[in-house]
């Protein structure tokens, strides 16, 4: 079981499978950023790299299985998404569904994009799927929007001043609940 002082373990979940995504290139951006703590211990979790069912199974999969573990082993998720339609994709909220209790008592920070929403439904969106999960979400969470002077013309994310001290502010956050919380768990198990 971890100790006080061990780095906390965030899983950052690349929310999108779309051919020609940028999620990836924004995801890959943020580990980095994420790795520079030496408070942090960062994986990287593509759902694009995972074969999930198009129908939920009476068993579960291989790639369920693995999935589900990645997040338990977990002590905090950042979750990259695009905004589509107004929400988030409909693999995330499949991945999201395929764990239950690995969700609960676990922060969860958020980093959207869209074409001039920057993703705030998708993070809307999320915040409720996550309450329902017994997840606490951040208040704080890393916007940007895809046509904007924020972003390359690859999608990768130009490190302004604003954006830098979002990713910060964010990731302040989401250390001391994965902290507090990743206490509480070992203190008491959560009840649900």
């Amino acid at each position: 079981m971890p100790g006080d002082d061990d780095p906390l373990h965030v899983a950052v979940i690349i929310g999108s499978t779309r051919v020609g995504r940028v999620c990836d290139t924004l995801g890959g951006w943020f580990a980095a950023r994420a790795r520079r703590r030496e408070d942090l211990s960062v994986e990287v979790l593509d759902l694009a790299g995972y074969t999930f069912p198009a129908c939920y199974p009476d068993e579960s999969t291989p790639s369920m299985r693995h999935f589900t573990a990645a997040v338990g082993g977990s002590d905090a998720f950042v979750v990259v998404t695009p905004e589509y339609n107004r929400s988030f994709p409909a693999p995330l909220k499949q991945a999201i569904d395929f764990a239950y209790d690995e969700w609960q008592a676990k922060p969860v920070g958020i980093v959207a994009y869209g074409s001039g929403s920057c993703g705030h439904y998708a993070v809307e969106q999320l915040r409720t799927v996550f309450s329902a999960l017994h997840a606490v979400t951040m208040r704080d969470w890393v916007g940007l929007d895809l046509l904007g002077a924020g972003v390359d013309e690859c999608g990768r994310p130009r490190d302004t001043d604003d954006l830098l001290r979002a990713v910060a502010a964010l990731l302040d956050q989401l250390t001391w609940w994965g902290r507090t919380l990743r206490e509480g768990r070992r203190r008491q198990p959560y009840a649900s």
